[in-house]
């Protein structure tokens, strides 16, 4: 796709801040994941049996079978959890120097949690940002984002192996990511949920003029 349509893409970030958020969260998120991915796989094959690993990439493709289970569930709500993840997944980075064993399982199924939720957001997220963007160019753009986080991730991850960069260094540089994303996330949260709220009043009276009619 030519760069000129991407760039007509981030002007439309200007006109919503809830877009813009939304985005800076999905390329913080995914960035420090695919960062910390690499040196995640290394400690499976040392110390997880192929049982195990199997396991839990069958829970990440299980997303897909119970996102109607989640049909109903508010997107401030997905939010909330989301919060919630992050911050455990910053306070597991002490279980390092406790237990590599532990932290690895511990962040295997914090990934894995992630993964499900990232596809349950997705298109609960998609109601909201119709009214800001098109769906084909928020899709597009969230795409690219996804991608350049992957890239800038791997990348990363590389470069800090290459110099030799221990990987407690690597948890303190990610934890203070993850503590900006947790804040971005809180603005998000609490801004879906005043939409969310809003809306439910608004039917809410819509529903009580109706039922009044109907009696008159």
């Amino acid at each position: 796709m030519p760069i000129r349509h991407y760039k007509s893409l981030f002007k439309e970030l200007n006109k919503s801040r809830l877009l813009k958020f939304q985005i800076v969260v999905l390329f913080l998120t995914t960035y420090i994941d695919w960062v910390l991915m690499p040196y995640v796989t290394k400690l499976e094959g040392t110390y997880l049996p192929v049982m195990i690993i199997s396991f839990y990439m069958l829970l990440s493709a299980s997303d897909g079978l119970i996102q109607p289970l989640f049909k109903k569930i508010k997107i401030y709500q997905i939010y909330l959890f989301v919060i919630l993840l992050d911050i455990v997944q910053i306070l597991s980075y002490s279980l390092v120097e406790a237990s590599m064993i532990l932290f690895t399982y511990v962040i295997l199924t914090i990934f894995t949690l992630q993964a499900i939720t990232f596809e349950i957001s997705r298109i609960h997220t998609i109601d909201f940002m119709k009214e800001y963007i098109e769906i084909k160019e928020y899709l597009m753009l969230r795409s690219f984002i996804v991608s350049s986080a992957i890239i800038g991730g791997a990348t990363t991850a590389m470069l800090l192996d290459f110099i030799d960069i221990s990987l407690k260094s690597i948890l303190y540089g990610l934890g203070f990511l993850g503590v900006i994303a947790v804040v971005i996330e809180y603005r998000l949260y609490k801004k879906f949920k005043t939409i969310v709220q809003t809306e439910d009043t608004i039917i809410e009276k819509q529903k009580h003029l109706i039922n009044e009619k109907i009696k008159v």
